[in-house]
C-alpha cells in the first residue's frame, strides 16, 4: 500500500473520531444521556416530544393508499431477515473460531432504540422496530462478509464498486500477484490480533 493510501485512511480514521465527538456533543445539546443501552431524556424533553405526537387516527388518515397497499410486501421480508440473521449467527459461531477470525458482535450492528421516543405513535415505533432490526442485520451481516472476505479472499475488484466495506482498502490491487500471498498472510495475521485483543 502507498504513502498516499496510508495519508488517507488516517485522515478517515480522523474524521471517524471526530464525528464521535460530534455526536457525543449532539447528545448533550438534546439533553439525553446513554446509560448502558438505555436513552434517558430530560424530564420536560419527554413532555415536550409526547406533546409533539401525531395520534393514532390522525397518522392513519393521513396516510396515502400506497403506504397501506405497499406495508404487507415491506413487513413480509422479516422472514428473511430472520433466517438471514439466524444463520450468519450460526456461521460465525462455527467458522470463525476455527480459522482464530474475532466474531462480529451483534449487539454493536442492531440496535433498536427509536420505538422509546415520546414523539411517535404505535405505528411509527413499529415501524422504527422494523427498520432498525433490519438495517441492523444487514450491517451486521456485512461485517461477518467483510471479515470472512478478508481472511479468504482479500484481493480488490478490477472495477470500482460502490460503498466497499471499511476492510475493502487493505486488500490486495487487483491483478498484484506478487504481493498478495503476503497480503493475505498480514490480514489474516490482522483478524487474529483483532482476535487476541478482544479477549
Amino acid at each position: 500500500m502507498n504513502e498516499q493510501i496510508r495519508q488517507i485512511l488516517s485522515q478517515i480514521t480522523q474524521l471517524e473520531d471526530d464525528l464521535q465527538r460530534l455526536i457525543h456533543e449532539q447528545q448533550v445539546e438534546f439533553n439525553y444521556r446513554l446509560e448502558g443501552t438505555k436513552v434517558l431524556f430530560e424530564k420536560n424533553i419527554r413532555k415536550a416530544q409526547r406533546e409533539l405526537k401525531t395520534g393514532l387516527f390522525s397518522f392513519i388518515r393521513q396516510s396515502q393508499p400506497r403506504t397501506i397497499i405497499s406495508a404487507p410486501f415491506i413487513y413480509s421480508l422479516i422472514i428473511p431477515v430472520v433466517v438471514l440473521d439466524a444463520w450468519a449467527t450460526l456461521y460465525q459461531f462455527i467458522c470463525f473460531p476455527l480459522y482464530r477470525v474475532p466474531k462480529v458482535p451483534r449487539r454493536a450492528y442492531v440496535v433498536v432504540d427509536r420505538h422509546n421516543l415520546s414523539y411517535l405513535n404505535i405505528i411509527q415505533k413499529i415501524n422504527c422496530i422494523y427498520c432498525g432490526y433490519c438495517g441492523g442485520v444487514f450491517a451486521y451481516v456485512r461485517e461477518i462478509a467483510a471479515r470472512s472476505e478478508q481472511y479468504w479472499c482479500p484481493i480488490k475488484h478490477a472495477r470500482k464498486i460502490l460503498d466497499p466495506h471499511r476492510r475493502y482498502s487493505q486488500f490486495a490491487d487487483f491483478g498484484q500477484a506478487m504481493e498478495f500471498q503476503q497480503v493475505a498472510q498480514e490480514l489474516r495475521q490482522n483478524l487474529r490480533d483483532e482476535k487476541n485483543q478482544a479477549v
